[in-house]
């Protein structure tokens, strides 16, 4: 997803990578999302990553229509980031794009190619050729293969169902504003908390004309103040 002009992109560049770099320290740690957002002259770029279970309760892979039924509203909600990062009427924010998609982690993706893999190796049907073999031994050998061979097998099953059901996903959010008077923008309350019931904090990373700062909003505290960035 790339939505941001470049002269946005240019401006986001030392935050999304300040905030990289604390996913890589405590990464993907439920109940924790991280919002890097950007200002620059009339724009305001926005960039969303929160675990799956903040956002609909769990990671593994949706296939009821319960669960699929609930991505679809998270997608939907995650689109509308004026409702879930409310800005101050006196802004005069517009939304230029917005959009939202949900991520799997590899384990999910991967899980059953290494199944495939294994079954490959089933090709020790012909061992009756040992029977016309004098040396039983060599025959005792390929039986305790084919022991191990079966016990590898079935806890290379027990992982990829553990890995379809444990997974990880991440839902991703990109957003371009636009605003008559960014300034405006002294603080942002985050209804995001009442839409994301399992959500308990953002990681909030800021970049203006001004420099820098890192901030933390939480559930009990859900309203950024941004008095002192302009």
């Amino acid at each position: 997803m790339n939505i941001f002009p470049i002269i946005v992109v240019n401006a986001i560049v030392a935050t999304a990578v300040i905030g990289e770099e604390a996913r890589q320290l405590d990464a993907h740690e439920h109940g924790i999302g991280h919002l890097n957002i950007a200002f620059e002259d009339q724009k305001i770029a926005m960039q969303l990553h929160a675990p799956g279970a903040d956002i609909v309760g769990f990671e593994y892979k949706a296939e009821s229509s319960e669960d699929l039924a609930s991505i679809d509203f998270a997608l939907k909600m995650l689109a509308r980031p004026l409702e879930l990062f409310v800005i101050p009427n006196a802004a005069g924010c517009d939304i230029l794009s917005a959009r939202a998609a949900l991520e799997s982690g590899e384990n999910q993706n991967n899980g059953g190619e290494d199944h495939e893999d294994h079954e490959d190796h089933e090709d020790h049907e012909d061992h009756e050729d040992h029977e016309d073999h004098e040396d039983h031994e060599d025959h005792e050998d390929h039986e305790d293969h084919e022991d191990q061979h079966t016990e590898d097998h079935g806890q290379d099953k027990n992982d990829e169902d553990n890995s379809n059901k444990e997974g990880h996903t991440e839902f991703h959010g990109e957003y371009l504003l636009t605003c008559t008077d960014p300034s405006a923008v002294t603080e942002i309350a985050f209804d995001y908390f009442s839409v994301f019931i399992n959500a308990l904090k953002v990681e909030v990373q800021i970049i203006s004309d001004s420099g820098s700062a890192s901030f933390e909003v939480k559930r009990d505290a859900p309203t950024l103040d941004l008095g002192e960035i302009f």
